[in-house]
């Protein structure tokens, strides 16, 4: 995950509260496009639906799929980005 701030051309932008505005982009892998008979001529996909990181994150094995055996680059990349306020001024839903 990363966050940035928003950027405009006076500087920083900032929520109507005056806090800062910053963007939060995510990156999911979904389907396996790994061709498993590419030597032989053909095409076909093993139908794994979604990456499923084979060992925790920063390892070797976290790039590798559990369920197909395929490396994460052979999964269709799906990216998606949330604008959030650093606003502080929502009022609390702990106490009374």
């Amino acid at each position: 995950m990363r966050r940035m701030t928003l950027m405009g051309r006076n500087g920083p932008q900032r929520c109507p509260n005056n806090a800062l505005v910053t963007i939060v982009r995510y990156v999911r892998y979904r389907d396996c496009r790994r061709n498993h008979v590419c030597h032989l001529g053909g095409h076909t996909v093993d139908g794994c639906t979604e990456f499923i990181p084979s060992g925790s994150e920063g390892t070797d094995t976290a790039l590798i799929c559990a369920a197909c055996g395929c490396h994460r680059n052979f999964h269709r990349r799906e990216e998606y980005s949330q604008l959030v306020c650093g606003c502080t001024s929502h009022p609390s839903t702990s106490g009374a």
